[in-house]
């Protein structure tokens, strides 16, 4: 009888990005202002307004800036789009981002 070897591959890549620490939550929500970032797939342009309407309901004096003022998360832009964010979250004075992506 015959003992065949075989090599065994794990399917994941060595880990090239280290974990980092989570930022810290907010303590409430009234008042606050929060950035919608969207990667332009999958109805955001349908789902954005529905939250909107909905988070204003729950949490008073909330404001929000849309997705549009960051560009799409995904395609040609997105290395630029990125790169921009953080002044852009600065500048629009953003308390948290509420990013969705299409599947």
């Amino acid at each position: 009888m015959t003992s065949n070897a075989y090599q065994v591959v794990w399917p994941r890549s060595a880990k090239s990005v280290t974990v980092k620490p989570l930022a810290p939550r907010l303590d409430a929500l009234q008042g606050k202002t929060i950035g919608f970032v969207w990667d332009y797939l999958f109805r955001g342009d349908e789902i954005w307004p529905a939250l909107k309407e909905a988070l204003a309901a729950r949490f008073p004096g909330m404001r929000f800036v849309d997705y549009e003022t960051f560009g799409s998360t995904h395609g040609e832009d997105e290395h630029q789009v990125l790169a921009n964010m953080p002044t852009l979250i600065r500048e629009q004075r953003i308390d948290a981002i509420v990013s969705g992506m299409g599947c």
